[in-house]
């Protein structure tokens, strides 16, 4: 019986497309060993096939489904940020050469992974992308109406609770400036704005009923600044927050800390980094800029912690502070079961 090409095979790095898979295989001591070329059909039957080994792979669309597959097969898989794979291309970039690039940059010690999630994660993850574009589109229809309404010299009070009544008065309002051409367009996009705004309303009580049974989701609400949206995005991204060591590289992770251009032994501290996910950042500072102006300063200790910032440093900066120590609290919270936020009386002079 011939031996398998790939028999001494311990490593992979795939390159993945929409139909075509490059795949290196290398041996433990990482000497490339044998290429192959596959199409979406033959992939999973040639790693059925193979020894069960390490295999790395770009983090791409259909990454996640791979992964899965492959992990249910026995084989350790790693999914890698594609620009940490980068600077492993060597020479002109093409398909062969990424996936050659990729088992090298998954055996390195120091090499930084994507968690890989779980079906239900990305179902909310989706949930989360599909709201976000449909109030993207909300605001659009709004922005749009305004400024038409002010070429005809009415204006609207700022807010999307308002926008609806006056709207809806604009219209019915025969003694204004609008041209029929004008108020028939207006019509048509007041329309179009009342089945968006009854689907955004749809989508976010999907959110709220799922944060309202998961465990984690309430206990994540009890830190202040985070609601069901904030709760239910940090479980579709992060999980159970197990793949940061500390509370701090989640913070790191989401751009939260200040961006370094350090050298010579001197620290230069610039502003945050904005990397990892910004739907995500995003939800977290508005919550944290919510938080600041609502929270009773009085019956939390939070309170004299914000206070005491704003003394020295813009309230933007107090902000972003406060978003920072949210996201470590969230770790904390996520990391040990049954854990929830306690309130702690401000200390008395």
């Amino acid at each position: 019986m011939s031996r398998s090409p790939f028999a001494d095979a311990a490593v992979f790095g795939v390159d993945l497309g929409k139909t075509r898979f490059d795949v290196m295989a290398a041996d433990k001591s990482g000497k490339p060993l044998r290429r192959a070329k596959l199409t979406r059909s033959t992939i999973l039957p040639f790693f059925e096939q193979v020894p069960r080994g390490l295999i790395g792979m770009e983090a791409c669309p259909g990454a996640q489904w791979l992964a899965r597959k492959l992990a249910a097969m026995g084989h350790t898989v790693r999914i890698i940020p594609a620009q940490f794979v980068k600077p492993f291309v060597k020479s002109n970039k093409n398909d062969a050469r990424d996936a050659e690039a990729i088992a090298e940059a998954v055996v390195r010690p120091t090499m930084r992974f994507v968690e890989i999630r779980q079906e239900a994660q990305i179902d909310l993850q989706a949930l989360h992308r599909i709201r976000d574009r449909i109030s993207a589109n909300r605001i659009q229809l709004i922005c749009q109406m305004r400024a038409f309404c002010l070429e005809y010299g009415i204006a609207m009070r700022p807010g999307a609770g308002v926008f609806k009544l006056d709207m809806a008065r604009i219209l019915t309002d025969e003694d204004n400036d609008l041209t029929p051409m004008m108020r028939t367009l207006l019509r048509e996009l007041w329309d179009e704005f009342v089945v968006v705004d009854a689907r955004l309303a749809a989508v976010s009580k999907q959110v709220e009923a799922i944060a309202d049974r998961v465990d984690a989701a309430r206990r994540l609400m009890s830190i202040p600044g985070i609601g069901p949206l904030g709760a239910t995005a940090l479980l579709a991204a992060i999980g159970d927050g197990r793949q940061f060591r500390k509370a701090r590289d989640l913070a790191a992770w989401l751009g939260l800390v200040p961006r370094q251009n350090s050298t010579g032994g001197k620290t230069t501290l610039l502003g945050i980094s904005k990397r990892g996910n910004p739907y995500l950042r995003r939800l977290i500072i508005h919550g944290a800029r919510s938080c600041i102006a609502h929270l009773n300063r009085e019956r939390d200790r939070m309170g004299e912690w914000i206070g005491q910032l704003e003394q020295r440093m813009h309230r933007n900066k107090v902000v972003v502070a406060f978003a920072n120590k949210i996201a470590r609290m969230a770790w904390a919270v996520l990391t040990r079961p049954g854990n929830l936020y306690e309130r702690v009386e401000p200390t008395k002079a």
